[in-house]
């Protein structure tokens, strides 16, 4: 089996299609054909990769993707959208989608998205369990020389909701068993926010405190969407964590998480 796949399409052809599309190619299939039911199963199973349809009665593409964000984070998402939408798809992939693709599709297109969503996804798993055990490795050196783990507390180190530790020396956010790693960006980025917690900043102000350079007031959000949308998504993992960074409409963000 290469990977499960959901397909959320209101069109029972469209499902079929893809369905069988997709089969063909090795992959294990879950079609749903409306947004509400695509939530549920991403509850209740384990997905590699969504497609899912943009336009949908109900619950659209949009929101699914802000619920799937939520539950499953790791889950890739190709978003399937009419030549008039295209506007719509692009803010998709602000938010964290993969890639979009304009109905109707060749067949040849969608292997080929998603392929390359299965491979990013599992490249970013084979990326965590590196990390993991090269962290496992240090604490075995560090048990047999007798240092203690919690011997130093520094001033990167925060809580946050209901113990969820944030250590920015390392970029790393966890709670019990669950673990995320930051890249060097999104750790300046949740620097920043830390330490501003409660005050509103704007765009320009990120890209210069995160990015070190000026920019202009209409280059800033561009910049910072899909900086902010891959955080987001880290921080969904822990409870509460969804709602830490709040969009100031037309200003920036403000970090609102205790």
């Amino acid at each position: 089996m290469r990977g499960r796949i959901l397909i959320v399409d209101d069109e029972e052809a469209s499902r079929k299609t893809l369905s069988d599309i997709l089969r063909l190619e090795g992959y294990q299939v879950t079609a749903k054909g409306d947004g509400q039911s695509a939530v549920d199963a991403l509850s209740d199973g384990k997905f590699d990769l969504m497609l899912l349809d943009l336009k949908m009665p109900g619950m659209d593409g949009l929101q699914v993707l802000e619920q799937a964000v939520e539950i499953s984070p790791d889950c890739m998402v190709i978003m399937l959208t009419a030549h008039g939408s295209v506007e719509s798809a692009i803010e998709a992939l602000r938010q964290g989608a993969h890639d979009y693709i304009l109905k109707p599709a060749a067949p040849k297109e969608i292997i080929s998205s998603v392929g390359k969503g299965i491979t990013k996804r599992t490249d970013s798993e084979r990326k965590k369990r590196v990390l993991a055990q090269m962290e496992a490795s240090i604490q075995e050196l560090k048990d047999a020389e007798g240092v203690e783990s919690n011997q130093e507390v520094t001033r990167s180190l925060f809580t946050l909701g209901k113990d969820i530790k944030v250590d920015l020396e390392r970029r790393e956010i966890w709670a019990g068993n669950s673990k995320v790693f930051l890249t060097p960006t999104e750790g300046k980025l949740m620097k920043v926010l830390l330490e501003n917690r409660g005050r509103v900043l704007s765009h320009r102000e990120l890209v210069f405190l995160v990015q070190g350079y000026q920019t202009t007031d209409w280059e800033a959000p561009e910049i910072m969407r899909p900086l902010v949308s891959r955080l987001r998504r880290k921080l969904a993992q822990f409870e509460g964590g969804i709602d830490w960074i709040v969009n100031v409409r037309g200003t920036g963000y403000v970090f609102d998480g205790r």
